[in-house]
């Protein structure tokens, strides 16, 4: 059969615009740059380059970041007084943000996160050794008044809410102790799990966790040694138990154990890991340490929540926090101390990190959120 020209032309064209990369990207990353006080703003596409767009202004010490479970809104926390969380309305097409509302804070929090309904924001503080709940507004405002003020012991530094919604998780890196509280839905209140914690090993300092897509297992990172231990979840009580360990750092490190900071040692040879993460489909974990300025891999067993470890990747200077695209394809990593970011395409048989490009940031950015649009 013989194609109309017009058709034939009409096939060209479209057949340009697509290659031309006309389209606009589906993908965007959001990066905030604490020195600068703003939020960088970014195109991923689907080869795994970045295009930068705007920077937004947010306040000093911009840091935790957490996007609503619809996509519409993207919740960004400042460390400067007054502490504040500034909500962005993410326009669906271009990846540009702009902001709603600005409400008050309980506490500096160098972690935020919602619950599975998006009604719910919690905070944990490291220097107020204590977490907070605030309700969201139906305009997607946080309520000013927190419906709780917690304290809990020293250094809150996560707060995370499990996949069935009724657990939350808080690992405080000064007690070696992982809180376990009950989550109320209705009310949005936390309430205390019986036993309250789980005890770990002293000098750990755990610090970040992640909860595997089928919701069986927990994975922490302790911050002063570099493990990531894996925890059982038991799905009717809500408690965590230990199940293994894994060293995030290469068998020739010379790094030692850290500190809780501040402190008055010498941290140049101190373990400082920071940040983890699972991709989608939970074949592969990756954790940050800063003293290094690496990305380890590990491989994860499905079956029993244990990890081994894989490589380590060098990444930008001090990587306080990074991120995995939605995709699984590719992690976008920034550092506290460099200004620029990395992509890395993840290989999805070996789960090795290949580098596929550098790009221009602000000054101590630290925070990595993607958000990807069908």
């Amino acid at each position: 059969m013989r194609q109309k020209p017009g058709l034939a032309k009409g096939i060209a064209m479209a057949a340009m615009i697509s290659a031309a990369g006309a389209a606009p990207a589906a993908t965007f990353v959001y990066v905030s740059n604490a020195e600068d006080g703003d939020i960088g703003v970014y195109a991923l596409n689907g080869d795994g380059t970045l295009a930068a767009r705007e920077r937004v202004a947010a306040a000093k010490v911009v840091m935790p970041m957490a996007v609503s479970a619809d996509k519409r809104i993207l919740y960004a926390a400042s460390r400067s007084k007054p502490y504040s969380v500034h909500a962005y309305a993410i326009d669906r097409g271009t990846g540009a943000l702009k902001l709603v509302a600005t409400s008050p804070l309980a506490e500096s929090f160098p972690y935020i996160s919602l619950d599975r309904t998006g009604r719910v924001l919690f905070g944990a503080s490291y220097g107020g050794n204590l977490v907070s709940v605030n309700a969201v507004g139906g305009d997607r405002r946080i309520l000013p008044e927190p419906l709780q003020v917690i304290p809990t012991a020293r250094n809150a530094h996560a707060i995370r809410v499990d996949n069935s919604n009724r657990f939350v998780f808080v690992p405080h890196l000064g007690t070696d102790q992982v809180f376990q509280f009950v989550f109320d839905e209705r009310s949005g209140r936390l309430a205390s799990n019986t036993p309250p914690l789980l005890q770990l090993k002293a000098g750990t300092g755990p610090r970040h966790l992640v909860v595997s897509s089928d919701n069986r297992f927990v994975y922490l990172l302790s911050e002063l040694v570099a493990t990531v231990t894996t925890l059982s979840l038991d799905p009717k009580t809500g408690l965590l138990a230990e199940v293994s360990s894994a060293s995030a750092l290469p068998p020739d490190s010379k790094l030692q154990p850290g500190a809780p900071r501040p402190n008055t040692r010498n941290p140049d040879n101190d373990i400082w890991a920071a940040d983890l993460h699972l991709t989608p489909d939970g074949k592969f974990l990756y954790a940050s340490e800063r003293t290094s300025s690496t990305l380890a891999a590990f491989s994860v067993d499905s079956a029993s929540g244990k990890l081994t470890y894989l490589s380590s990747t060098p990444t930008e200077k001090q990587p306080r926090g990074f991120a995995i695209d939605p995709s699984g394809k590719f992690v976008v990593a920034s550092g506290e101390k460099s200004e620029t970011l990395s992509v890395y395409s993840i290989d999805p048989a070996s789960g090795a990190l290949k580098p596929t490009g550098k790009y221009p940031t602000g000054k101590g950015s630290n925070w990595v959120e993607i958000v990807s649009f069908d």
